[in-house]
């Protein structure tokens, strides 16, 4: 069933999200050539707590880190290593959340570390537009797939690969709640969007087909061609007029 907030709810929400945009914006500044991915999870989590949040992935149906931290082929949810160095070329995708008096923020960015190809940087750029060309449909009176089409209209004259495996979700007292967001086209339009509807909207497209494999740790999630692959997520209201970003 998809929840519909109160405007008490969606206060608690915005704050919290508030501090998860503030969370993206000190990762991106500390991130750099030469930190381990576990460097980034510690210095995340500390963050998070400093803001008076708790970190939302942590644990989750045993995942053992704060933040996801996915290199390069690595699509979502790479556990952060001390052994895992961050090179200037790499780029790094960075998924985390927190809950701030009981409610959940979820947001992704992928970031270039140094020089990286124009091909790669395009890959960037793209996937952060689809989210936003897919939120233009995220209006109260749409269907839910309006979202997933636009999203992968967004990405089919690029010839990006959408991953189908991993989907956007509804967000709230849960990190996941209903409804599933699909990504890529759909046939039938989905349920109705209505206001106060809480969306974690996150395309993930990769260079090549769009295919997946998951590693042994049964977490990360890597291309199976070793193509590279970037993610951009944010939690969203759905308003009686244009949707709000809540985690920008």
């Amino acid at each position: 069933m998809i929840t519909i907030k109160t405007e008490e709810e969606i206060a608690l929400m915005r704050e919290s999200c508030r501090k998860l945009a503030i969370l993206h914006k000190e990762l991106e500044e500390y991130l750099k050539p030469g930190l381990s991915t576990k460097d980034i999870d510690s210095y995340g989590e500390a963050l998070i707590e400093k803001l008076g949040g708790v970190p939302n992935f942590k644990n989750y149906q045993g995942y053992p880190a704060a933040i996801c931290v996915s290199v390069n082929d690595e699509v979502v949810h790479g556990i952060p290593r001390a052994d895992r160095i961050i090179n200037d070329g790499d780029i790094v995708s960075l998924d985390c959340g927190l809950i701030y008096k009981g409610f959940h923020s979820d947001a992704a960015r992928t970031h270039a570390v140094g020089d990286v190809s124009p091909k790669v940087k395009a890959l960037i750029e793209a996937t952060k537009q689809s989210f936003f060309d897919g939120i233009k449909m995220a209006k109260a009176g749409n269907h839910l797939y309006d979202i997933s089409n636009a999203i992968a209209g967004s990405l089919e004259a690029g010839n990006y690969g959408i991953v189908k495996e991993l989907t956007g979700h509804g967000i709230g007292r849960n990190l996941h709640e209903d409804p599933s967001i699909p990504n890529f086209r759909m046939r039938r339009r989905g349920p109705k969007l209505k206001a106060g509807m809480t969306l974690a909207i996150e395309p993930m497209v990769t260079l090549g087909d769009g295919s997946v494999e998951w590693l042994s740790d049964d977490w990360t999630v890597v291309t199976a061609d070793g193509t590279w692959a970037a993610h951009y997520e944010n939690t969203v209201l759905i308003t009686e007029g244009e949707p709000e970003i809540l985690t920008i």
